[in-house]
């Protein structure tokens, strides 16, 4: 969740612009309390001038980045009313930068608000700038999957290069924008190793290559690697098809701030696995919502254990199915932004 956009909203006759992430929920919350939003890639803006000659334009009154840093860094010294998302990787990582602790400094104390996922994550930026405690809020992400039913899973296979004919077959989906942080090729090594002694298991890699040189790193990797396939982008809804039919979902992030993927395989009643950071054990206890290894090798162990017990993986699953519902409501979180956005007025 960190490259932002932009979103004008409308309130009665009230005009509002924010910035919002790829996701769709935000937006959605917003337009269905009546605001009209228009979103905006911050990340492919040529200069902070460009989006600063929008929010000074009449018709736009509000604005909501998220990233304290990517966002929020092109609403310092804007016009107009802000409130900001935290991203994950601003706290996690870009705190540790002097001169990105500056600016996320400074756009923190002009926003009207600020959200985080978690307690964890707001306790992290309250003790670096204590003055804003009382305006982060704490809202864990909502969650809404919606599965194609008319899903093709043997044309998917086949389109993998994935045979679908194998017995036993597990595909474990690792689900992310191919960038850095993501550390898409964590696991590949050690997968293809498992792959040459178990053929059944495949490992597939999908999401937007938001990093053209390490996609393709990712190819020529991959190219060495039986048993890992990278697959091509495809709707949401067809993903959460895709999900559903997979053995499980895999998380090996460096940095996270709340992981939707984690939380949409929850939802559909598949296993996670997930590497051990603090952005993951936020919203997974291990082997009670899901497992969380701390290098390959324990990723193996851990997958092989799930697969031999199925009576923990039901109880897994059932586990943390209760839990997404529990906490991350997506009508609740809709009613939280529908309230939060009223102070930007």
């Amino acid at each position: 969740m960190e490259s932002s956009h932009h979103t004008e909203q409308k309130v009665g006759q009230e005009r509002c612009w924010s910035e919002v992430t790829s996701t769709d929920s935000q937006r959605s919350h917003l337009h269905d309390a009546g605001h009209i939003c228009v979103l905006k890639d911050a990340s492919r803006c040529e200069s902070l001038t460009e989006i600063a000659n929008l929010t000074s334009a009449d018709q736009f009154d509000a604005a909501l980045a998220i990233h304290l840093y990517k966002g929020g860094r092109h609403l310092q010294g804007s016009r107009i009313p802000f409130g900001i998302i935290f991203g994950g990787t601003d706290i996690n990582e870009d705190i540790r930068s002097e001169e990105k602790r500056r600016v996320m400094g400074a756009v923190l104390r002009e926003a009207r608000f600020a959200v985080a996922f978690t307690t964890e994550m707001k306790e992290l930026a309250a003790a670096e700038w204590p003055d804003a405690r009382k305006k982060i809020y704490v809202q864990y992400q909502g969650i809404r999957t919606t599965p194609t039913e008319t899903f093709d899973w043997y044309r998917f296979l086949q389109n993998a290069d994935i045979p679908a004919d194998t017995d036993d077959l597990r595909v474990f989906l690792l689900i992310c924008g191919l960038r850095r942080v993501k550390d898409p090729l964590y696991l590949v090594d050690v997968f293809s190793d498992w792959h040459r002694k178990e053929p059944s298991v495949h490992l597939g890699i999908i999401g937007p290559a938001v990093d053209p040189l390490l996609t393709t790193e990712i190819k020529e990797k991959i190219k060495r690697a039986p048993g890992v396939h990278l697959l091509q982008e495809m709707p949401q809804d067809d993903l959460h098809a895709a999900m559903r039919r997979c053995f499980a979902v895999v998380n090996s992030s460096i940095s996270e701030g709340m992981s939707a993927a984690i939380l949409e395989a929850m939802d559909l009643n598949i296993p996670v696995l997930a590497r051990n950071i603090p952005g993951n054990a936020a919203i997974i206890k291990h082997k009670d919502t899901g497992l969380l290894f701390s290098d390959p090798q324990e990723f193996v162990a851990l997958s092989k254990s799930l697969m031999n017990d199925p009576i923990m993986e039901r109880e897994i699953v059932t586990r943390a199915k209760d839990y997404v519902k529990k906490h991350h409501s997506w009508e609740c979180e809709r009613k939280a932004y529908q309230n939060l956005v009223l102070r930007l007025r």
